[in-house]
């Protein structure tokens, strides 16, 4: 963040972003925490969380899903899970594992019918996600993935104050408009100080079944102009693949295989 100064050219002092930051239960333990963003929605951000997430439990990492996308959760439909969060020692939220171990809290996890609109104001909806943060028991969780609603507003501000990210991943598609998608991304980012590990472009092609063929679905990608552009990564092109999407609907994305995010699981070992 720049520095500010004040009409006599001295230095205004800035608040220190740590100072914002919401405290774990002394119960928890989480190391890493990976912020997936994008600047505008249906690009397949929630999807690429998940399939993060599964790559990194592959590894053997103890991984932890943090949906805060509250107005829209998807990610418990993805691994296949129902029902609602228990509560232990009368306080503190328990998340939910997938078949793999995957620890996962969601909105959906605490509503009584998951098909019920959440309909608050963006302060409860920030209040939620500290709430997830804060007052939920995460048990030796090497790597956190927050599901972050798109854009730049109340959610995505309060997750860049209120925890500690390593890094960010911003997800895209090739689409002419991915220039002003990932610019906001970035710049959001180095106004809070947060790292950003790199792109994942998704939706990026469709591949012959008949011959390999990638296919430019959506057009020719510019990313790598972009992507020069702002100085990030390109840490994965994504295809279309309809067996993925089969599997996803299923419940069953924790048995997608997904070689392409091999280099972005690489990229958060070592942020």
């Amino acid at each position: 963040m720049a520095d500010k100064y004040n009409e006599h050219g001295r230095k205004i002092p800035q608040p220190d972003p740590k100072n914002f930051l919401a405290p774990l239960a002394p119960e928890s333990s989480v190391k890493k925490v990976i912020g997936i963003v994008s600047g505008k929605g249906g690009v397949g951000k929630s999807l690429v969380t998940s399939l993060m997430a599964c790559k990194m439990r592959q590894r053997g990492y103890n991984v932890g899903i943090l949906d805060a996308d509250i107005t829209g959760p998807s990610i418990p439909k993805s691994f296949g899970i129902t029902g609602q969060l228990t509560v232990a020692n009368e306080k503190l939220l328990v998340p939910r594992e997938s078949e793999t171990g995957i620890h996962i809290i969601s909105a959906n996890l605490v509503l009584e019918k998951e098909t019920e609109p959440v309909i608050w104001r963006g302060p409860v909806v920030s209040g939620v996600i500290k709430q997830f943060w804060s007052e939920a028991l995460w048990q030796d969780i090497d790597y956190m993935f927050v599901d972050m609603p798109p854009g730049t507003g109340d959610v995505p501000l309060t997750v860049f104050q209120s925890l500690p990210l390593a890094g960010i991943i911003i997800v895209t598609s090739p689409q002419e408009l991915v220039s002003m998608i990932v610019a906001k991304a970035v710049n959001m980012a180095k106004k809070m100080n947060v790292p950003i590990l790199g792109v994942v472009e998704n939706m990026s092609y469709l591949e012959c079944p008949h011959c390999g063929e990638k296919i430019p679905v959506f057009g020719e990608s510019h990313l790598d102009e972009t992507a020069a552009e702002y100085g990030v990564n390109i840490l994965a092109r994504m295809p279309m693949n309809v067996e993925t999407a089969k599997m996803v609907d299923q419940g069953k994305v924790e048995y997608v295989e997904a070689p392409w995010l091999d280099k972005a699981a690489d990229c958060v070992e070592k942020a």
